[in-house]
């Protein structure tokens, strides 16, 4: 299959689905980083006192807490320096927590700014400000393939051997496993519905 046969199927697949095909599991608490785009979205709210830009972030039933964090935020925020940035972190913690839980994730403090995610988040958040979706799409049919192709030629690899080679005949079930069940994913993601946030406990699907 060509790569230009799959860019809009891929593209779609990876910004819904976290990426969980291409890249490890460490990358999906984007949202969490001190950096990522909560921590921006409260940020912006304090500075221009508009709490929409966080409300945004979280659903309909949390808006009164967030509220609440965020006058309590400017109150504190103006008595000094110090006080400032304690009641900022108060905020970032509390719209990054109500979100996850939103989504059903769980909350595991701020994360520091400045971590590798990895080729595949930084490309879509770019592909986003650009308005275009090509540059990212091509980063992920190339990886898709690159690791379908690898799956495939194990299996071919190790499909021929001697009858009664237990050993051999395991490495093939083996290979033979590892590429249905990769495309299989493959498929199921591209036809399932979207969510938010996903078990980060699980490992990647190339890593299974």
């Amino acid at each position: 299959m060509r790569i230009t046969n799959i860019v809009e199927v891929l593209a779609w697949l990876t910004l819904s689905f976290g990426f969980t095909l291409i890249t490890p599991t460490r990358v999906l608490a984007h949202c969490d980083g001190l950096d990522g785009p909560v921590v921006k979205a409260a940020q912006r709210a304090l500075d221009t006192r508009n709490p929409a830009f966080a409300l945004m972030w979280v659903q309909a039933t949390d808006e009164p807490e967030i509220r609440t964090a965020f006058e309590w935020t400017l109150a504190v925020r103006v008595l000094s320096p110090q006080a400032k940035e304690l009641a900022d972190r108060f905020f970032f913690e509390t719209l990054v927590r109500v979100h996850r839980a939103g989504e059903g994730a769980p909350f595991t403090g701020l994360k520091p700014a400045g971590r590798d995610l990895g080729p595949a988040i930084p490309a879509a958040d770019k592909a986003i400000d650009q308005g275009s979706v090509e540059s990212v799409a091509q980063l992920l049919a190339t990886a898709m393939q690159e690791r379908l192709r690898e799956h495939f030629n194990e299996v071919v690899h190790t499909r021929t051997f001697q009858a009664g080679d237990v050993a051999a005949g395991r490495a093939y079930v083996k290979a033979y496993v590892e590429f249905i069940h990769y495309v299989e994913r493959v498929y199921e993601a591209t036809t399932a519905t979207a969510h938010g946030h996903f078990d980060e406990t699980e490992p990647a699907a190339h890593d299974r």
